[in-house]
């Protein structure tokens, strides 16, 4: 059966679910609130049952392409002083060549184009108003006009709209983590060492630096927060971000004179999403919408595309009956996705430490990954995805 889906976010999640829809035969509508595709983010490290999403979307050569494998992650002391290194590449040429660290903004306009322009994607507008009334979805956009389809899907992230709409307030479903995120990158930022991950981390902060392509480096900054983070408020956000990092000490000063010429700018606290079921009616969430594992997880981009490709699987097994392959598609993934996101609670020692013995914690467990033997038994089985991806429409 054709069906008519809204697709609500133009990100990763929601690019992969059009391009999959439209090869079995739907009709699916992208809108996106950006007036453009985004830009800036962070990078993902993407491998497992994501990297084989992309490989059968024939976009692997263009992630190789953007994309890079780093051959150093190093700690430093607030001189600069390296304090733990090890190299990335002896754990993960275990998943051989299907391994690339990308940014995410790069992966989600490498899902656009394979879209190859055959897909209706409305930028500069959002959903405004949803009333399932059981063979269709009546929708109002913010801007166009009122229109009809079959399906809904959310893949607008971890401030939904669809999900407020759908399910109810965001603060019934998000666990926050309490750190908050602030990613940028600025062109000519000196020093500047190629294929190198470079992290200084204190009590309750840290700051990461890499060299991308371009002469473009991107700082990660991640520190602990319990209060109300600024929400579309960039210059309250980077003034947050000043009076919080200031003192921390290595390159944090310099930094934080580069922010305001920063070409993008990402700013966020670090949540959870936790739902009790990702489809009520006729809508569905995917991604982040649904189930985001934070940034502290690293499998969001990956997890978001095996959604994306699963949900489109079961629809057309299902042939039209979209209970059926919205019950299937959670039950194939909800077990998998919720354990990756109980991991990532725990895992807030790593970016932003509570207290000094957990900074000595961590940058001993650093130092000790830089034993290829060591780092293969800590990190070996995560590299084992457990997702087994059913056959494509």
């Amino acid at each position: 059966m054709n069906m008519r889906v809204l697709i609500v976010g133009a990100g990763i999640a929601g690019t992969t679910l059009a391009y999959w829809l439209r090869r079995s035969g739907h009709e699916p509508t992208l809108i996106e609130r950006a007036p453009r595709l985004r830009e800036g983010g962070y990078v993902v490290d993407f491998w497992g049952s994501g990297f084989e999403v992309a490989d059968r979307m024939g976009i692997v050569p263009r992630l190789r392409e953007q994309g890079c494998r780093f051959r150093e992650a190093r700690e430093v002391s607030g001189s600069g002083r390296r304090i733990a290194h090890m190299d990335p590449r002896q754990v993960i040429d275990r998943a051989g060549d299907r391994y690339v660290t990308i940014a995410r903004s790069d992966l989600a306009a490498a899902i656009y184009a394979a879209l190859d322009g055959k897909v209706e994607t409305v930028f500069d507008d959002t959903v405004h108003l949803l009333d399932d009334v059981g063979g269709r979805v009546r929708v109002e956009f913010a801007r166009g006009g009122p229109r009809e389809f079959d399906l809904v899907v959310g893949a607008d992230g971890l401030h939904s709209r669809v999900r407020t709409l759908t399910f109810g307030p965001e603060s019934e479903f998000e666990r926050s983590l309490g750190i908050c995120v602030a990613v940028f990158d600025v062109p000519g930022y000196r020093p500047r060492e190629e294929l190198v991950a470079v992290t200084h981390t204190q009590v309750g902060a840290q700051i990461l630096r890499i060299a991308l392509h371009d002469d473009v480096t991107m700082f990660c900054l991640t520190f602990r927060y319990d209060g109300d983070a600024p929400v579309d408020d960039v210059v309250a956000q980077q003034q947050l971000l000043r009076t919080r990092l200031r003192d921390v000490g290595w390159e944090a000063p310099e930094i934080l004179a580069r922010m305001p010429q920063a070409r993008t700018f990402y700013f966020d606290r670090a949540s959870q999403i936790l739902m009790p079921s990702w489809s009520r009616g006729r809508v569905a969430l995917i991604g982040d919408a649904a189930a985001c594992p934070s940034l502290l997880a690293g499998q969001g981009s990956a997890l978001a595309m095996v959604e994306a490709y699963v949900l489109a699987a079961e629809l057309h097994r299902a042939g039209g009956d979209h209970a059926a392959a919205f019950a299937a598609y959670e039950r194939r993934l909800a077990r998998v996705v919720r354990t990756k996101q109980d991991a990532a609670v725990g895992l807030g020692v790593a970016f932003a430490p509570r207290n000094r013995a957990q900074v000595l914690l961590r940058n001993t467990v650093f130092g000790l990954m830089g034993i290829p033997l060591v780092a293969r038994l800590a990190m070996g089985r995560s590299l084992l995805d457990p997702i087994r991806l059913p056959p494509p429409a």
